[in-house]
């Protein structure tokens, strides 16, 4: 009798996606690796590739709506673990954290999430013990975790104590509380459109917000949608492109933009007719900029240097902008690892450097020229605080405020100093999902 063969037992579909979930969660959670990481680049989770882009969209959409929420899951699981979270086993924890997310806030029947869950913690070695608490403790999380979660609800437990702590200082509890809850919601995409905004918010089934961004709520490859390949249109938040916005007219005019990459604000100066230079420290990310600008159809100069070491003519330039290296917790919607990864003790160091690239960027600007400093920060110290400090010891800048009509009539957003300082509960809407901005912080500066 020939040897019989038998066929290797096909995986149990969505199992992939949960693991590599599970696999980035430990990275963000434990190795304190960023999302864009490990979803991106040559360092990216090698098993992506084998993924369809069904299951990328749901394993990405699990990750984050794990971290979007994980104060209040971490709440829950205390409640409805006598012993607490097993910390010799960073796979169990995984699986309750996504089997949890997915019973309260995903589209998955609670029976999958609990069978998937328990079957990530039997494939693992040291987790495998574990199996029967995860499947006891996720059923349980079915019956009861809706409550449990409507009972905490108010007490934003998904912003970090030290920060929630900071934002209630600088701008009150009532609105600290109201950007912790705009912050829960999954973002919608926003679009920096070349040309006729309307027409492309017909294409993308979604709506022109009063600064001419295309907001939609669809989902999936940003590749595969219309205009991506002909190069209409670049992703970039609403909030993000107001600052290169500042500058005016700005057509024939030399302008370097520092700090780049990936590029959105390089575009948008090209797309208005500037000269501009775009200068970044990351070959690979300068890579990323000059990809994007060849899918657009725009040019310009690219240099990969540390600007504050850049060597530069001094006085060559009609405008700078500035969009600094910062915390990023401005951008904590649309990236949700940044409030678990970054700590207080950040803000300093990243100040410092703030105020050496601002120094930098006076003595590149003509008289008369223009610099836009912008972060995509809600902390004072990488804001409002780093201008003021440049204006006290810079005799020779001015600043230049912001009016609001400049910003389609969006008064809120203007500092009493004429600043732009934009927060994630900004631009409600009947729909929570295409609402919000980005938490940014834009000064503009004239030399004397």
């Amino acid at each position: 009798m020939p040897s019989q063969r038998f066929a290797v037992a096909p995986e149990v579909p969505g199992l992939a996606a949960r693991r590599i979930a599970a696999d980035i969660l430990d990275g963000v959670l434990h190795r304190h690796r960023t999302l864009d990481d490990q979803l991106e680049g040559a360092s990216a989770h090698p098993a992506l590739k084998s993924l369809s882009d069904r299951d990328r969209a749901l394993m990405r959409r699990l990750v984050a709506t794990i971290l979007r929420r994980l104060g209040t899951l971490g709440h829950l699981l205390s409640r409805l673990l006598d012993r607490g979270v097993p910390t010799d086993a960073p796979r169990a924890q995984s699986a309750l954290l996504i089997g949890a997310a997915q019973i309260l806030w995903m589209d998955v029947p609670d029976h999958a999430a609990v069978d998937l869950s328990v079957r990530l913690v039997q494939s693992d070695r040291r987790a495998a013990r574990y199996a029967g608490l995860v499947n006891a403790v996720l059923r349980r999380c079915a019956r009861e975790g809706k409550a449990i979660v409507d009972d905490v609800r108010s007490q934003t437990l998904d912003v970090p104590p030290w920060l929630l702590a900071r934002w209630i200082a600088h701008y009150g509890d009532a609105t600290a509380r109201a950007m912790a809850t705009a912050l829960c919601h999954e973002p919608s995409l926003d679009l920096t459109v070349k040309s006729d905004a309307s027409q492309w918010a017909t294409r993308m089934h979604g709506e022109v917000l009063p600064t001419g961004t295309v907001r939609t709520l669809l989902h999936g490859s940003v590749t595969m949608l219309p205009g991506f390949a002909e190069g209409q249109w670049w992703v970039q938040d609403a909030a993000a492109a107001l600052p290169a916005r500042l500058f005016g007219d700005i057509k024939d005019k030399s302008i370097a933009d520092l700090c780049a990459a990936p590029g959105g604000k390089t575009a948008q100066l090209a797309h208005a007719g500037a000269r501009v230079v775009a200068v970044d420290r990351s070959p690979a990310r300068m890579t990323r900029l000059r990809d994007n600008l060849a899918r657009l159809s725009l040019e310009a100069e690219t240099v990969v240097a540390d600007a504050v070491e850049w060597q530069a003519v001094p006085e060559s330039l009609d405008g700078i902008l500035i969009d600094a290296p910062c915390t990023s917790t401005g951008t904590i919607r649309r990236h949700p690892d940044v409030a678990w990864l970054r700590q207080e003790t950040d803000i300093a160091p990243l100040a410092a450097l703030q105020k050496r690239l601002l120094q930098k960027a006076v003595t590149l600007l003509k008289p008369g020229g223009t610099l836009v400093y912008c972060t995509c920060s809600l902390e004072p110290e990488e804001g409002e605080a780093a201008i003021a400090a440049l204006l006290a010891t810079e005799a020779g800048l001015r600043r230049s405020p912001i009016a609001p009509a400049e910003i389609a009539g969006l008064a809120e957003i203007v500092t009493p100093d004429g600043d732009l300082r934009t927060l994630p509960c900004h631009l409600p809407h009947a729909d929570p999902r295409l609402a919000g901005l980005d938490g940014f912080y834009a000064a503009r500066l004239v030399k004397a």
